[in-house]
């Protein structure tokens, strides 16, 4: 018998084999990142230049957006001050999340990609808070989860 007669009477269930070590791997990837131990406790995120770059330049945007929080709910004018936190807030939100780049998402570990979503989505919720006309002391407690999130996740890994 010859090697295409073989392939072709077993090309779906070599397709199926492949295809679920494909998937294996990817999920594995998803889940894990490509990462490893680091002498200090954390994690190592093994990233490519640009892409480290890419997330220390994401981690000043949100640093920036605490910022403007922070200024906008200390202005005297309250509806000047609360746009302007809102407007802050909105920038680290969601929409920010948008990454054309599988390749990174696939090696960042699972816990590091729900804690940097979750904290999009809860400066998004923030906007909203601050736009409805809540107290500093809200605000400031909201902030307070979020930096909380930002601290776990730089305890947590280490881009190399």
């Amino acid at each position: 018998m010859s090697i295409s007669t073989v392939l072709s009477k077993n090309i779906g269930p070599i397709a199926l084999a492949i295809w679920l070590i494909s998937a294996g791997v990817l999920g594995w990837l998803f889940v894990n990142g490509t990462t490893t131990p680091s002498a200090d406790s954390r994690t190592i995120v093994h990233l490519a230049p640009a892409e480290r770059n890419f997330i220390l330049a994401e981690m000043r945007q949100l640093l920036q957006a605490v910022h403007g929080v922070v200024t906008g709910m200390s202005e005297t004018d309250q509806p000047r001050g609360h746009a302007l936190a809102a407007s802050a807030a909105r920038s680290a939100g969601m929409k920010m999340a948008v990454d054309d780049n599988p390749g990174l998402i696939l090696k960042l570990p699972l816990p590091m990609k729900q804690l940097g979503m979750s904290v999009h989505r809860d400066f998004d919720e923030l906007a909203d808070t601050i736009l409805a006309g809540t107290t500093s002391q809200d605000v400031l407690q909201r902030l307070s989860a979020i930096t909380t999130k930002c601290v776990t996740c730089h305890e947590m890994y280490q881009l190399e």
